[in-house]
C-alpha cells in the first residue's frame, strides 16, 4: 500500500468509526426521548434534555424562543451569495396514549407516549445538527434547526415560533415525518398539497326531556341529534364539488343516562378535514346551516362551537425535487415512492409552509419482520431505529447542498 493510498484507507477507516458513533449516538437519543414522553406545551424536560445535547456541539448558537422548545443557529462564514438560510424542524410532544409495546425502554410516564414519531424526529434532527456544526462554518448561508413544541395541538407551537420571528430571512423550510406505511429505506414523496386543514366542531342540542312513554310532549334531542348526523353527510356528497370533497366525521354523540327518560340534552362533535380553502369556509358555513334548520324544525336550539385548527401543509415544487433527489442519493431511486394523493391527516408544519416555500416529507419506518404496522397514534407503534440515520443524512445532505 503506497503512502496516500494509506491515508485515504485510515481516513476512510475514522469516517466510519465516525458514522458508527453518531448512529449509536442517535439511537441513545430517540431511546432516552421515548422513555421519557411529554404532552403538548409540557416538555420541561424534552426542551432541557434537547438544550444540553446542542450546547455541546460547537458552532451553535442555542435559544430558548419558548419555556418548552429549542433553536439552535449555524451560521456561515464564507461571503458569497451561494448560501441560503434554511430551517429544519422536527416535533416534540407525545400524545394521551398508554403505551403496549414490548420495548425495554417503553414509556415510563403513565398514560402518555411518543406514538407519533415525536421521539424520532427531534433525534433525527440532533443527529443532523451534530453533523452539520462539527463540519465547521466554512458555509454559506445559516442553518436553523428547530426543536418544536405542541405539534399535536390546536394552537400549535409552529404558529407560536412564527410569531416569535423564526421564519424572519428563511429562504426553505424542510421537516420528516415518520410513516409505517412504508419500509426501512424508503422515502414518500408528494408535492403540492400533502395534508388537510382540520376544522373539529361540537353541536349541543337543547330539547325538552320527558318520559319515553309519551314522547309527543318532549322535544327528543337525540332523535334531533341523529337527523344531523345524517344529514352533515349531504355536505361531502351533495354540496361542494366532487374534486374538492372534505371528509366529514361525527365521532362524538352523547346522549341520555336511562333508558326510559328523553334527555333534555345531546352533545355532536366531529371533524372537517379540507384541503381546498374556499371549501373549508363553505362546510363549516353549510354544517352551521343544517344543524341549525333541522333543530329549529323541531322545536328545539343548538349551539355550534369551533375550534379551527391549522391550514394544509403545502409542498413547493422546486423543493419537493430537490428532496426527491437528496433521497435518491441516500437510498436509490427505487427507495423513493410517490404518495397518491395527501393525507387528510392535519401536521402544524403547515403555518411553516404558508410563510416559506416548503417541503415535508414521509420516512419510512417499518419493519416486515415487525409483523403487522401498526398506524400513527396506536398504543403499539414503533418503529425500525436501522431508519433513524437516513432521516440523518437526508438533513444533513440538504443542508449541504443549500449552503456549501
Amino acid at each position: 500500500m503506497d503512502h496516500f493510498n494509506h491515508i485515504n484507507y485510515i481516513v476512510g477507516v475514522i469516517r466510519l468509526i465516525e458514522a458508527v458513533d453518531l448512529k449509536q449516538q442517535v439511537i441513545k437519543w430517540r431511546r432516552h426521548l421515548h422513555m421519557y414522553p411529554e404532552l403538548s406545551h409540557q416538555e420541561h424536560g424534552t426542551a432541557q434534555y434537547i438544550y444540553n445535547q446542542l450546547v455541546t456541539f460547537p458552532h451553535l448558537e442555542v435559544k430558548r424562543l419558548t419555556e418548552t422548545s429549542v433553536c439552535a443557529f449555524l451560521k456561515g462564514t464564507k461571503k458569497d451569495n451561494k448560501g441560503h438560510t434554511i430551517l429544519l424542524r422536527a416535533d416534540i410532544d407525545a400524545l394521551p396514549i398508554e403505551e403496549e409495546t414490548d420495548l425495554f425502554f417503553k414509556s415510563t410516564n403513565p398514560g402518555v407516549m411518543h406514538a407519533c414519531g415525536h421521539d424520532a424526529h427531534p433525534a433525527m434532527l440532533l443527529g443532523a445538527a451534530k453533523a452539520l456544526a462539527e463540519r465547521g462554518t466554512d458555509f454559506c448561508g445559516e442553518i436553523r434547526f428547530v426543536f418544536q413544541h405542541a405539534e399535536e395541538v390546536t394552537p400549535g407551537g409552529a404558529a407560536q415560533l412564527v410569531a416569535l420571528g423564526i421564519v424572519e430571512h428563511v429562504d426553505y423550510a424542510f421537516a420528516l415525518h415518520v410513516s409505517p406505511d412504508y419500509e426501512v429505506g424508503q422515502f414518500a414523496m408528494k408535492d403540492g398539497k400533502f395534508t388537510a386543514a382540520a376544522d373539529d366542531f361540537e353541536i349541543k342540542i337543547y330539547g325538552r326531556g320527558g318520559h319515553a312513554s309519551t314522547p309527543e310532549v318532549a322535544i327528543d334531542p337525540l332523535l334531533i341529534g341523529s337527523e344531523i348526523v345524517v344529514a352533515l353527510q349531504t355536505i361531502v356528497s351533495r354540496k361542494v364539488p366532487s374534486t374538492h370533497a372534505p371528509v366529514l366525521t361525527v365521532a362524538k354523540f352523547h346522549c341520555g343516562t336511562a333508558l326510559n327518560i328523553i334527555a333534555d340534552t345531546a352533545e355532536l362533535g366531529g371533524t372537517i378535514r379540507s384541503l381546498d380553502p374556499t371549501i373549508r369556509v363553505d362546510a363549516r358555513k353549510h354544517l352551521e346551516k343544517i344543524a341549525t334548520s333541522i333543530a329549529s324544525m323541531h322545536g328545539a336550539k343548538v349551539e355550534i362551537t369551533w375550534e379551527l385548527g391549522c391550514p394544509s401543509v403545502t409542498n413547493d415544487t422546486e423543493l419537493t425535487a430537490l428532496s426527491r433527489r437528496i433521497a435518491g442519493e441516500i437510498v436509490g431511486d427505487t427507495g423513493v415512492k410517490e404518495l397518491p394523493g395527501p393525507m387528510f391527516g392535519t401536521e402544524d408544519f403547515a403555518d411553516f409552509s404558508e410563510v416559506v416555500p416548503s417541503s415535508m416529507q414521509f420516512i419510512g419506518v417499518h419493519n416486515v419482520e415487525f409483523g403487522d404496522a401498526y398506524p400513527l397514534h396506536h398504543p403499539r407503534f414503533k418503529i425500525d431505529e436501522e431508519a433513524l440515520m437516513y432521516g440523518v443524512r437526508y438533513f444533513e445532505n440538504i443542508a449541504r447542498t443549500l449552503c456549501p
